[in-house]
């Protein structure tokens, strides 16, 4: 399998010693220079998280349009967009307006959101949950997920007022993205939520995190949730292929810098770790820091890496611009190539 490669942002900044993302500003600007750094370097795709109320990326439109503006080649990711949070409507115009600037190149990651420091934070937004959908609301969150999908899709939201049109007929939100809806993602961290995932014709993102721990490595539980995935897209007879991302920390050391950087890390960042996290019990992945060689070796052992179609990435981005370009071409030198991937035919090497 041909696979894609992209790199995740998180979005962090912090004011601190040896920060080289101060602001929220550093980090918006930097995020687009990555992207257009990442493009030269052949790289397929350029996505990012979505937190509230943390001093990281937030709402991506803006940073998705101007990402569109600065690039021609690579996908514009989210992984994932808190859909508790979000108005359909406003979030169908803005989505489709950042994704006519691209020339349809949004791959929009969407589920109910990770874990926040923000209680209940969606009720600040203005939404509230049903009675019965718990301090989670998922199902406020697939409501919400429906009523977008549906506005992207150009199904009517309201009438005309006959007062001011003289008939009354139904209107569709605009902007619209014709393809946009065959570009939806749902962020899964459960083999139940890929499963619906599947059934919805939604394509599947997994990250390094998975809420559920039946005691085998994570790499083969996040498979089986893969596998979960295709039987249930395959069952619902949905046209077209689905798409699967997954998420994992790569850092290879090819430099004395490297080593400075990432050398501390190896051992603990090696292991998989089981925890509770948000009341249920998790598995949360490896990272792959070391040689390439060894890299390579286990991340071709990954039965996850194996099954999808997409490698994210993630970057420490409070190292800055260079740095994480240099981060990123490493892996794209010594590691992603021996996995299935191959550099764009209009991606170059910086010199």
């Amino acid at each position: 399998m041909q696979k894609r490669l992209g790199f995740l942002s998180f979005g962090h900044y912090q004011n601190i010693p040896g920060s080289g993302t101060r602001s929220a500003a550093d980090a918006l600007t930097q995020g687009i220079d990555i992207a257009v750094g990442v493009e030269r370097l052949g790289f397929d795709g350029a996505w990012s998280r979505v937190h509230h109320y943390q001093k990281q990326f937030s709402s991506p439109w803006a940073l998705m349009a101007a990402t569109a503006a600065r690039t021609e080649r690579i996908e514009i990711g989210t992984a994932v967009i808190d859909m508790r949070y979000e108005n359909p409507l406003i979030m169908a115009e803005l989505a489709a307006a950042a994704d006519l600037i691209s020339g349809g190149r949004l791959q929009l990651g969407l589920s109910r959101g990770s874990q926040e420091p923000a209680l209940r934070g969606y009720e600040s937004f203005g939404f509230h949950p049903s009675p019965g959908d718990g301090p989670k609301a998922p199902g406020m969150a697939r409501e919400h997920t429906d009523r977008f999908r549906a506005a992207i899709a150009g199904t009517s939201m309201v009438a005309s007022d006959p007062n001011e049109t003289g008939t009354r007929v139904p209107l569709t939100i605009e902007p619209r993205s014709h393809t946009l809806p065959q570009r939806i993602w749902w962020g899964s961290s459960t083999r139940q939520s890929a499963r619906w995932a599947g059934e919805q014709g939604l394509h599947l993102l997994s990250s390094t995190l998975l809420s559920e721990d039946t005691g085998i490595p994570f790499s083969e539980l996040q498979a089986e949730q893969i596998s979960v995935f295709h039987e249930s897209w395959r069952a619902a007879g949905h046209p077209g292929t689905p798409r699967v991302a997954v998420v994992r920390s790569v850092l290879p050391i090819v430099s004395e810098r490297d080593r400075a950087l990432f050398g501390a890390s190896a051992v603990y960042g090696s292991q998989e770790h089981v925890g509770v996290l948000g009341g249920a019990v998790s598995r949360f992945g490896k990272s792959f820091i070391g040689g390439p060689d060894a890299i390579v070796e286990n991340l071709r052992k990954d039965e996850a890496v194996a099954a999808a179609d997409t490698l994210l990435v993630t970057i420490p981005n409070l190292l800055g611009v260079a740095e994480n370009l240099r981060l990123l071409d490493s892996i794209a030198e010594h590691v992603a190539p021996s996995i299935g991937w191959s550099r764009s035919p209009r991606g170059t090497r910086e010199k």
